[in-house]
C-alpha cells in the first residue's frame, strides 16, 4: 500500500470510510510530516496537533458507533490559511501589527468543512491581510515552493498550496480575491479552483466591498478538488465528484493574452508561460475541443478601480496607531491611501467594476470557455517582490524595500490574468499542464487558466479531468 501522504484525497477518504485507516493513524502521519518538513518550507504558521488528535479520537468513536452514517470528509486532515477564523486558534492575518488573540468561533468556511468531518491540523502562511501574490510577512518565515525552496509558493494561499504540494495535507481550502487560489496552485503544480461568486463561504474575516473573495479547493487532481468542493457547497453532496464520470461535450474555447493591466503595466509573457499555453491548447484539442484566438477589450480605468476596491478593507482594519510601523511597506502604503480616499471615490470604483463585469462577461460569452496562461512568469524567487533577502528566517520591516508601487507592479505583471475573473464573479480553474524540466515533477510547474460562465464549476472540473488532471 502507498504511504498515507501518497494517497489521493479521494483514496484517503475511501480508506477512512472503509476502516482501512483510522483517523488517528492519518492525523499522526501528517503531523509527523509537518514536523519534519515545515521548518524548511514555511507552509504552517501554527500547528494544532493536540486539538487535531482529540478531533481524530472523536472521529474514530463516531466510526465505531455509526460506520454507515459518516460525514463526507470523515477524518480528512486539512489546514486553513491564516485569514480564516478557527475557534480557539489565533488568526494572525499575517500581520505583526495586530494583537494575536484566539478566534472565539469558527468562521463560515471552517465551520462548513469541520461540520463535514474534516480535521484541522493548523493555520498556513499568508501575506499580510492576504494582499499579495506571494506569502511572505513579518511574523514567520516565508512560504517556499516545494519544487524549489528558493522560489515562492505564491499567494495569498501560498502556505496552503505548499502544504498540499509537499504532502503535508491531502488537500486544502484557499480563498481567492484576485487570484489567491489560482496563483499558488500554478506556482506549486496543483489544481486550483475559484468557484463563482456566492457559491461557497468567502473564507476571510476582513472587508470586501466589491465581493471579490470566494473560497476554493487546492488539490493534486480534479477529483480531489471536486471532493472538497462537494464539502464546501454541502448541497447534493457528491455532485461534483460524481460529475467527473461524464466527459464534457465539444467546447469552443477562446484563447487570449489580453489583460486589463497591460495599458499601465505592459508585459511580455515568459517563454515558459507560452509553452504552458501551447501545451494547454494541444491537450484541449486532443480531447476534441476547438480553440481559436479571442480578442478581448478592457477599459483602461480598470487598474485604478480594482486597486481602490482591493485595498479598501485594509484601510478600515482596526490597528492601533502605535502599531502602524509594524505593517509591511506595501500594506502601510495602501492603507494610508485607502484612508485618504473619499467614500465617493470608492463608490465610483465599485460602480465602474460592475459595468466592467457586464462588458467582460458579454465578451467572454462568445465562447464556452476562455483560455490563458495561469501566470506570465515562472514562480518568483523568495524576496523578489519585496527586495528582502529572507535567508533562512524572516527580516524585520526595516530590512524590506519600501517600494510599494514597484512591488505591486511586479505582482500585476506576474499574474495579469487573475483579478478580472474575481471582478466578474466567474468560476476559473488553474491546471498544471507544463514543467520547465520537460516532464512532470521536473523543474518548475507552469499552468493554464480556464474561465467559464456562471455555474460552470462542474464543467471546469470535468475538462481538467478529461485532459489528465
Amino acid at each position: 500500500m502507498a504511504e498515507i501522504h501518497e494517497l489521493s484525497a479521494v483514496g484517503l477518504r475511501d480508506a477512512l470510510r472503509s476502516g482501512a485507516l483510522s483517523a488517528r493513524e492519518v492525523t499522526e502521519h501528517f503531523l509527523v510530516r509537518i514536523a519534519a518538513r515545515n521548518p524548511g518550507l514555511g507552509a504552517f504558521i501554527t500547528v494544532t496537533g493536540e486539538q487535531a488528535l482529540a478531533d481524530a479520537a472523536r472521529a474514530d468513536a463516531l466510526y465505531a458507533e455509526s460506520p454507515g452514517q459518516l460525514p463526507l470528509l470523515h477524518g480528512m486532515p486539512v489546514a486553513f490559511k491564516d485569514l480564516t477564523d478557527v475557534a480557539g486558534v489565533v488568526t494572525t492575518h499575517g500581520s505583526a501589527a495586530l494583537e494575536h488573540k484566539p478566534a472565539p468561533a469558527d468562521g463560515a468556511l471552517a465551520a462548513t468543512l469541520k461540520g463535514a468531518g474534516a480535521i484541522s491540523l493548523g493555520k498556513t502562511q499568508v501575506p499580510e491581510f492576504g494582499l499579495t501574490a506571494y506569502s511572505e510577512n513579518l511574523i514567520a518565515p516565508p512560504s517556499r515552493n516545494p519544487h524549489a525552496l528558493s522560489r515562492s509558493s505564491g499567494g495569498s494561499s501560498g502556505g496552503s498550496a505548499a502544504a498540499v504540494a509537499a504532502g503535508l495535507v491531502p488537500f486544502a481550502p484557499g480563498s481567492d480575491g484576485g487570484g489567491s487560489v489560482r496563483i499558488p496552485a500554478a506556482a506549486c503544480g496543483l489544481v486550483g479552483l475559484k468557484p463563482g461568486r456566492g457559491l461557497v463561504p468567502a473564507g476571510e474575516s476582513t472587508g470586501d466591498p466589491a465581493r471579490l473573495v470566494v473560497a476554493g479547493p487546492l488539490a493534486r487532481s480534479a477529483g480531489d478538488a471536486a471532493l472538497m468542493l462537494d464539502a464546501m457547497v454541502a448541497v447534493g453532496a457528491g455532485r461534483y465528484l460524481e460529475s467527473l464520470t461524464r466527459a464534457p461535450g465539444r467546447l469552443r474555447i477562446g484563447v487570449s493574452l489580453d489583460s486589463p493591466w497591460q495599458a499601465i503595466f505592459p508585459f511580455t509573457p515568459d517563454s515558459e508561460a507560452m509553452d504552458a499555453l501551447n501545451e494547454g491548447v494541444r491537450l484541449l484539442e486532443a480531447a476534441g475541443h476547438s480553440t481559436a484566438e479571442a480578442a478581448v477589450g478592457y477599459d483602461n480605468r480598470y487598474p485604478d478601480a480594482f486597486t481602490t476596491a482591493w485595498t479598501a478593507g485594509v484601510g478600515s482594519a482596526r490597528i492601533a496607531p502605535q502599531r502602524e510601523a509594524l505593517l509591511t511597506p506595501l500594506t502601510r502604503t495602501f492603507r494610508r491611501r485607502a484612508q485618504q480616499r473619499s467614500a465617493s471615490k470608492l463608490n465610483e470604483a465599485l460602480g465602474f467594476l460592475r459595468q466592467f463585469e457586464r462588458d467582460t462577461v458579454s465578451q467572454y460569452s462568445r465562447w464556452d470557455l476562455m483560455l490563458m496562461p495561469a501566470l506570465a512568469q515562472t514562480p518568483r524567487p523568495v524576496g523578489w517582490f519585496t527586495g528582502a533577502s529572507h535567508g533562512d528566517g524572516y527580516w524585520p520591516a526595516s530590512e524590506w524595500a519600501g517600494d510599494a508601487d514597484g512591488d505591486y507592479r511586479k505582482q500585476c505583471e506576474y499574474a495579469p490574468w487573475s483579478s478580472m475573473v474575481n471582478v466578474c464573479g466567474l468560476p476559473a480553474i488553474s491546471i498544471p499542464v507544463h514543467w520547465t524540466g520537460g516532464s512532470a515533477g521536473a523543474g518548475l510547474p507552469m499552468g493554464i487558466q480556464l474561465v467559464g460562465p456562471t455555474g460552470s464549476e462542474e464543467l471546469l472540473l470535468q475538462v481538467a479531468a478529461q485532459i489528465g488532471f
